[in-house]
């Protein structure tokens, strides 16, 4: 039939090994691939974190309408965030509507950062 020989043992294991290391560069180049795509997003992150601004000191959250200030928060209060109708404000700013009766944030406390209780 056709005059071919069967394969050795020791071409089995050649061919063998010819199959694994295909298969191995196909893998690292793939896992090379993701190694690229993540450094890439982490330098996308690095850069976005530079050119953020720094986060305000002082908020003024307004109403519904826009228009009417709701709270004073400190900068970082996790109520102001969940709001999302808040506004960066000066020192200034947020001593003015804390005096003009507008409510301080019960969980941030910004009149008692103020000096005002």
């Amino acid at each position: 039939m056709g005059g071919e020989q069967p394969l050795s043992r020791l071409d089995a294991l050649r061919f063998a090994r010819r199959v694994v290391e295909q298969q191995a560069v196909r893998q690292l180049e793939l896992i090379d691939r993701w190694i690229a795509e993540e450094e890439r997003r982490e330098a996308e992150r690095r850069q976005g974190e530079r050119m953020r601004s720094a986060p305000a000191d002082w908020l003024v959250q307004y109403g519904l309408n826009r228009d009417n200030v709701d709270a004073v928060h400190v900068g970082g209060c996790w109520a102001a965030k969940k709001s999302g109708r808040c506004r960066p404000a000066t020192r200034e700013q947020a001593l003015d509507a804390l005096r003009n009766g507008v409510s301080p944030c019960v969980h941030c406390r910004p009149d008692a950062a103020c000096g005002i209780d």
